[in-house]
């Protein structure tokens, strides 16, 4: 049995509102045609397949492309829903999609979807495990929600039944040491009530999973997150992104293999003086890689007029600036000492949002924070 493992897609993500569409028909279509050279068995998406609960239309229309040209092809989906998901929307119409060959799971009810597919050394079981809230199952923590979702499955422990197990949680290894995280994973715990031992899934012959974008391996077996296929954050700049390519022989013989994915765009940062990025010889030296995202480390020590439009007419694809001279002082820009010049509750919840996540307040969370400041300051 050969399946591909990915995870984390976000489609319809937005970064500084920077629209990532055709970098992610770009990086899908990567892994269809991976899925078709390594004839694989099925496909396996642990999770977080859009970015918000109500996905852009043309997110759906990009994911119903992505799936519509696998299952064409006979190559079985099988995906979970993360915590960036609505489970009742992203698996609705299920019963009438597996006839297709998708499969989706969502939702804490009742015992675990199963999907069976059959190869030379006979069954192998994909048991599905969404993303699921601890108060959903009674539970106190996230651990215990997994144990008891896991309860409700009656694992065959047949010699020659082989077992993967899909889902979307924050992982630790038998030594309580977590996985490593960047700045784009959103409702993540560090430990706590968030954490889920490894060891709950030694019963297992692989687990596929979701939440964390970086590829890595968990525990002692064949625990893996796949990470996201492409970088959603600068701090992902170092990672190289993949999709994991499992092999499974007979009972106890499992291979792994990360294939890597070449984005439209890669995501980086450049630094240096604004007259030494914009000359020519530079300019030429970064050839396609100038329409790159970038985040611009300025050096300068003068102000500046304009850096963003001025780097924009060489590096179309400048997401953010920071200036370096300011990350390093330590100290508050000399305007917001001034007397009269407080910054309002919004503002701070604003930068700090931003700081937090890497990308600016939407309009909605703008207004809710706006409409929550004025009910604080009214003593409400």
């Amino acid at each position: 049995m050969k399946f591909l493992h990915t995870a984390d897609l976000h489609i319809g993500k937005k970064i500084y509102e920077q629209s990532l569409m055709e970098d992610q028909s770009h990086i899908l279509n990567q892994i269809y045609e991976t899925a078709l050279e390594e004839q694989v068995d099925a496909v396996v998406i642990a999770g977080d397949i859009y970015d918000r609960a109500i996905p852009p239309a043309e997110a759906v229309t990009l994911l119903d492309d992505f799936l519509t040209r696998l299952t064409e092809k006979k190559i079985p989906v099988i995906a979970v829903t993360g915590n960036h998901d609505s489970a009742e929307r992203v698996a609705f119409a299920g019963r009438i999609l597996e006839k297709q060959g998708l499969y989706i799971a969502g939702g804490a009810e009742g015992s675990l979807k199963t999907v069976t597919l059959e190869d030379a050394y006979g069954p192998v079981a994909f048991v599905c495990l969404p993303f699921i809230r601890p108060a959903a199952v009674g539970a106190s923590s996230s651990a215990q929600a997994v144990e008891e979702m896991l309860g409700r499955h009656p694992m065959s422990l047949s010699a020659c039944q082989r077992n993967v197990l899909v889902t979307h949680f924050f992982v630790v290894g038998e030594s309580g040491e977590g996985p490593e995280i960047s700045d784009s994973e959103t409702d993540t715990q560090v430990g706590g009530l968030d954490a889920v031992p490894a060891a709950l899934f030694r019963h297992f012959d692989y687990v596929a999973l979701g939440h964390i974008h970086k590829p890595q391996h968990m525990g002692r077996g064949n625990v893996y997150y796949a990470g996201s296929p492409l970088k959603y954050s600068f701090s992902e700049a170092q990672w190289d992104k993949s999709v994991n390519l499992v092999e499974l022989a007979e009972p106890g013989n499992v291979t792994v293999r990360k294939i890597p994915l070449s984005p439209l765009r890669d995501m980086r940062s450049i630094r240096g003086r604004l007259k030494e990025l914009m000359e020519p010889e530079r300019i030429a030296a970064e050839g396609e890689g100038s329409r790159d995202y970038l985040q611009a480390v300025l050096t300068d020590t003068e102000e500046l007029i304009d850096p963003m439009g001025t780097l924009r007419s060489a590096y179309p694809n400048v997401l953010f600036i920071q200036m370096e001279k300011k990350a390093c002082s330590g100290t508050e820009e000399y305007s917001s000492r001034l007397p009269g010049q407080r910054k309002s509750i919004s503002q701070l919840f604003e930068e700090f949002y931003e700081m937090l996540k890497g990308e600016p307040l939407d309009e909605v969370r703008q207004q809710f924070v706006e409409e929550a400041a004025r009910e604080a300051e009214n003593g409400l």
